[in-house]
């Protein structure tokens, strides 16, 4: 049965003992919120925000209970520049488990980012698990209409990631404006709000 710190705050294992997901933690308590879990390192989806209480609060809770920081910016109404998924995937890499990874509700970027975990760990075959992290319940992952790119974003990884690995068509191939073009031939052109050009940050987005 989960307790009321993981429902107030829509924490998951993605993987058990591993990689978990959650939201923000609005209401305070994270330390003992982080040390319930054994986690190790936080990956905040949301980027850097220094003039902001609440990532002051994170980055204060984490250093004095030696758990890893490390903010990494998605959007989730604008295509992912190829910079921003690399900085991903090396924060997965890079990262101590167990690892949680955390947005504003743990709801839209928290869904991508785990999807993009399980193929970047198990490959294109993992691509049911993928599509299970944008489920409605039990993670609350209701789209807007320019969010709903997000979860198409794994079957057009897995589309061109063939025999390669995630990182490698990251790299090596993808584009945001190919992503653009890609979504525009299936009827989703309406599905984003644009690309992310402009550096800074979304709170709270």
């Amino acid at each position: 049965m989960r307790n009321p710190a993981d429902i107030l705050y829509n924490f998951h294992w993605v993987v058990p003992g591993v990689l978990a997901r959650s939201a923000q933690a609005w209401l305070g308590f994270l330390g003992p919120f982080l040390r319930a879990h054994g986690i190790a390192s936080v990956l905040n989806l949301r980027g850097p925000n220094p003039n902001h209480k609440w990532w002051v609060y994170e980055k204060r809770v984490c250093e004095a209970r030696g758990i890893v920081h490390v903010d990494v910016m998605l959007n989730s109404r604008r295509l992912p520049t190829k910079q921003m998924l690399i900085n991903l995937l090396d924060a997965f890499d890079g990262a101590q488990a167990p690892v949680l990874v955390k947005c504003s509700g743990g709801q839209d970027r928290s869904s991508f980012a785990a999807a993009l975990y399980l193929l970047h760990t198990k490959g294109a075959g993992a691509i049911g698990e993928a599509h299970g992290q944008f489920a409605r319940w039990p993670y609350l992952h209701r789209p807007k209409a320019q969010q709903r790119w997000l979860k198409p974003f794994a079957d057009y990884a897995c589309e061109h990631m063939k025999t390669d690995s995630l990182r490698s068509f990251v790299v090596q191939t993808y584009t945001p404006e190919h992503l653009k073009s890609w979504l525009e031939a299936r009827g989703l052109g309406a599905s984003f709000r644009g690309l992310y050009d402009v550096p800074g940050t979304a709170p709270g987005i």
